[in-house]
């Protein structure tokens, strides 16, 4: 199904990407999704400015959140991991807090496209995203196949257009 775009973003613009991993157990070597999530991104010619592995804990989520919103050379923020319902799973309660605007479709969406690929498990995925004082920002689940959903299908074709949108007066 071939679907016209209404406002296409521009071609070559380069975005400045930070990837942040939340999990209490990867290491560089075993974050697979984080380097999943960093090759498609560069990929698509937008470049990593910041990689991080953190702990799945509430307080080091906002600390992450809100160090990299200071940050002039970042434009988006993907966090992957600590979207579900365990204890641990914290990343969605932190940024959900934090976020000034919501973009409810996203999260809408990624779990209707889960659900075709994971049926009804798709109910546990919290992924949302919004802004946060100027950045464009994303939490999806920690999983390689739901990090390839999202990114592929969700945002890397709205990623130029939202931080454009973003930018204007």
């Amino acid at each position: 199904m071939d679907r016209q775009i209404p406002h296409p973003a521009p071609p070559d613009i380069t975005l400045r990407c930070a990837v942040i991993t939340v999990s209490d157990t990867r290491t560089k070597e075993t974050d697979k999704s984080g380097q999943l999530l960093q090759e498609i991104l560069r990929s698509a010619d937008h470049s990593i400015t910041a990689y991080q592995i953190i702990k799945d804990e509430k307080l080091a989520v906002v600390a992450q959140m809100e160090s990299l919103s200071q940050r002039e050379d970042i434009d988006a923020v993907i966090f992957n991991g600590g979207t579900g319902i365990a204890p641990r799973d914290t990343t969605y309660d932190a940024i959900e807090n934090l976020l000034e605007k919501t973009l409810p479709g996203f999260g809408e969406l990624f779990r209707w496209l889960s659900y075709q690929e994971i049926a009804s498990r798709a109910i546990a995925s919290r992924a949302v995203a919004g802004t946060y004082q100027g950045k464009l920002v994303f939490s999806i689940p920690g999983s390689s196949n739901a990090v390839k959903l999202a990114v592929e299908k969700l945002i890397l074709p709205e990623l130029v257009h939202l931080v454009l949108q973003l930018r204007k007066n």
